[in-house]
């Protein structure tokens, strides 16, 4: 049985570690990608906007960090397969892949498009498993990895209009399990980090909403929305020795929300 004799320090320092986050040149994987430098790791970022993700590359550097650019769709199997070959012979093998790259399309479910159903459905599911076979191919000759996917509390709940963002996250936390369940032989921990409802410039207009507001934060236990910088602890904590052992996980960080009726 491994013993481990870990410094506390040592838990969640992520110092020569590689790291490539999906979907990060704004929003939440912007904050993922933020997190995971600060904690010594070098961050691919990802997206298919190569001017907003080379001003994210350039911002994180300013700041410090040390970081790359690679645009490239995850919804596209072949060029995902093609982008990770290239980042690992021109950056280092990827040590930590954060599925975040999602998308959201509002409509009541008898009349939402056969199109967007296979767009949302590629973009948040399938993405996944496109990005991640790519990425655990090396992981898996290397005998460590960490992966952590990107669901939210609508793995567990669902809302009016967004019946199938729903059913791509619910796919999702049993995805997550499946590849630990897969992977985890190979010393690859597979989990999950659940958002709530987190102050972004995408849920502006849910925040201004005053009968929204005024409903999410009843609804809340913690009373309030989230402020992102509080995932970066999440996924610190995912990404590094500090979760050895913990593989299948969905880790909400919702203040509360799905723990009361």
């Amino acid at each position: 049985m491994p013993r481990f004799k870990w410094m506390m320090n040592e838990l969640f320092d992520l110092t020569g570690k590689i790291a490539l986050v999906t979907g990060s040149s704004r929003g939440l994987g912007y904050v993922f990608a933020e997190g995971l430098g600060q904690a010594g790791a070098t961050v691919v970022l990802n997206g298919r906007d190569e001017k907003r993700l080379q001003e994210a590359d350039q911002t994180l550097g300013q700041a410090g960090l040390s970081t790359c650019a690679y645009a490239f769709d995850v919804g596209d199997a072949d060029a995902t397969r093609k982008a990770v070959a290239t980042i690992e012979a021109e950056v280092g093998a990827i040590d930590i892949l954060v599925n975040n790259a999602g998308m959201q399309i509002r409509n009541s479910l008898e009349d939402f498009a056969d199109d967007d159903w296979d767009m949302i459905l590629r973009t948040n599911l399938t993405s996944v498993f496109y990005v991640s076979k790519a990425v655990v191919q090396g992981m898996i000759k290397r005998k460590r990895g960490k992966i952590i996917n990107i669901c939210s509390v609508q793995s567990e709940l669902a809302r009016p209009t967004i019946a199938p963002y729903t059913a791509t996250k619910g796919g999702l936390k049993n995805l997550t399990k499946g590849m630990a369940t897969d992977w985890g032989m190979h010393n690859i921990q597979v989990n999950a980090i659940g958002p709530g409802y987190f102050e972004t410039e995408l849920t502006r207009a849910l925040i201004e909403d005053e009968k929204f507001n005024a409903w999410l934060c009843g609804r809340t236990p913690a009373n309030r929305w989230g402020d992102p910088k509080e995932l970066q602890g999440a996924a610190i904590f995912l990404a590094s020795n500090a979760s050895s052992y913990v593989n299948g996980h969905v880790l909400y960080v919702d203040g509360g929300l799905v723990s009361c009726v």
